[in-house]
């Protein structure tokens, strides 16, 4: 390109540009901006205010000598393999379902994308009715004679947070069946057909055929998992605020309880840096396979 090209270059949608300078100016001041302060004020030992008053790598000590923080991470790490693993599962099963052109599709549909328009505070309300021992499904159950039923997870220790997790399932599924299903619609009919003509049974199209096909559509859906994993905390304090005990601790409840009721700054940065690592550590390998492989091809 010559040099009196990129001049030209330089103003081209100029209006474009220049709107979007408002935009990139609160990207960098609210979220670059917000982030570094983060981490700087992660080093400190900030009480009820935050002051420069530097102690080096004390507090991340401090945070991986805390029982409460290694639990919520033992949490979040069974919380997330559920939600990855069964919202995926569940979710490509209900497309392909609903990619067979049945009756009543929109019907379905609405049903199954309902719960995700619900926001996390009546979920787990509405879970935390359901899972309750006395009226809910445990109780139902034994009203209609099986007495010996038990099925109480929100109020046992040992299986809390597979209880929160139902309720993760039941509101996020629906979302991932309609990203599914939109992946599935932008497959090509001819390779069905060829599929059917070649007599290729249905399970290997769609292992060997259409999922690698849709590879984009699972990375970005992962991305969308792993953030709202990464991030929960409105669906357990509405049903069991934490407990029993610090059994269904996660690390955005850590935070916000240091940060807001212990008034300890420094320790609530410090577990929020850490949880943006571990978004750091999700969206870092997605901008590899979307964009570094594409300069490959």
């Amino acid at each position: 390109m010559s040099k009196s090209e990129r001049p030209s270059r330089l103003f081209r949608n100029l209006n474009a540009k220049v709107a979007s300078i408002p935009m990139i100016l609160t990207a960098l001041v609210v979220f670059v901006g917000g982030t570094a302060w983060t981490v700087l004020y992660s080093f400190t030992n900030s009480k009820l205010l935050p002051r420069l008053n530097f102690v080096g790598l004390d507090q991340y000590y401090r945070l991986w000598a805390t029982p409460r923080w290694l639990v919520s991470i033992e949490n979040l790490l069974i919380y997330g393999v559920i939600s990855l693993v069964f919202s995926l599962v569940i979710g490509f099963i209900l497309a392909a379902l609903l990619d067979q052109k049945i009756r009543f599709e929109d019907t379905f549909r609405t049903i199954f994308l309902y719960p995700f328009a619900l926001s996390f505070i009546v979920t787990g309300l509405v879970w935390q009715w359901l899972l309750n021992p006395d009226f809910g499904i445990q109780g139902v159950i034994r009203n209609l004679g099986w007495t010996s039923f038990a099925f109480d997870p929100l109020y046992n220790s040992s299986i809390v947070i597979y209880g929160i997790s139902i309720a993760a399932l039941w509101q996020g599924t629906g979302l991932i069946m309609c990203l599914m299903l939109a992946g599935l619609r932008g497959i090509d009919e001819d390779i069905w057909k060829a599929a059917r003509v070649d007599g290729i049974p249905m399970w290997k199209t769609y292992l060997f055929i259409i999922i690698p096909m849709m590879r984009p559509v699972f990375i970005t859906t992962l991305v969308i998992i792993a953030s709202g994993i990464v991030k929960v905390y409105d669906l357990v304090v509405a049903q069991t605020s934490g407990g029993p005990g610090i059994a269904s601790e996660v690390p955005a409840k850590y935070v916000y309880d240091y940060m807001f009721f212990a008034q300890n700054l420094g320790q609530g940065f410090a577990a929020s840096t850490m949880m943006l690592l571990s978004v750091m550590i999700v969206i870092v390998p997605w901008a590899y396979l979307e964009f570094g492989g594409r300069k490959r091809v």
